[in-house]
């Protein structure tokens, strides 16, 4: 049978969420993830190229993968929302996917502001599987969710990240509880630019271990 590639409409908190949910190339899904774009304010959407090699490295180790607008973004409705409404876009998104696929273990993901999105929806779900934080924006001081999580952390970060400086995510992951870990990626700046290739294969062998 063909994978399944769909275009979905969720009914969000403040109107229907566009969505995008694929399976992996081959065989039946193994698990299950969810990614988060980053900053609708700044061109963030579900295709951002960053969110789509994530996406396609989740799905390399058996992941079927959601990934969705958040409300106000290209033909989700509302208006942005201070992070707060984009993490009810979120558990949405998360509801939908586990409802779908309810026997899967799965992963919460974000790029940027998605980051944030994926690991604070993440120390409400203690039976996720892992989550991982891509592009970590360091330049936001408030990290007291970070404490709330209790699921493998994976942090992976450029490391010429000029909006989250590796040193400085280095401390903050250092002084996090395990489960935890730090991967580091030889690119040009917050967007991976040079290395999107590496971060697929990065986000491929984190999934698959």
């Amino acid at each position: 049978m063909p994978r399944i590639i769909e275009s979905l409409f969720l009914p969000g908190p403040a109107g229907r969420l566009e969505a995008l949910l694929e399976e992996p190339e081959d065989g039946a899904p193994t698990q299950a993830a969810l990614v988060c774009h980053p900053h609708p304010q700044h061109g963030g959407t579900m295709h951002n190229k960053v969110v789509y090699r994530v996406a396609k490295g989740l799905r390399q180790t058996g992941a079927v993968v959601l990934r969705f607008n958040y409300r106000g973004v290209n033909q989700s409705e509302g208006s942005y929302a201070q992070g707060e409404g984009e993490l009810d876009d979120a558990r949405t998104a998360l509801k939908y996917l586990r409802e779908r696929y309810p026997a899967l273990p799965f992963t919460l993901a974000g790029f940027s502001f998605g980051s944030r999105v994926a690991l604070r929806l993440a120390g409400e779900q203690a039976t996720a599987q892992r989550v991982i934080a891509i592009g970590f924006p360091t330049v936001y001081k408030d990290r007291s969710y970070l404490a709330a999580i209790t699921v493998p952390r994976i942090f992976v970060q450029s490391m010429h990240d000029e909006f989250g400086p590796l040193d400085d995510l280095r401390s903050i992951v250092d002084a996090l509880p395990e489960p935890k870990r730090l991967v580091s990626i030889e690119a040009r700046d917050h967007f991976f630019s040079g290395a999107l290739e590496p971060l697929e294969a990065a986000i491929a062998q984190i999934t698959s271990s």
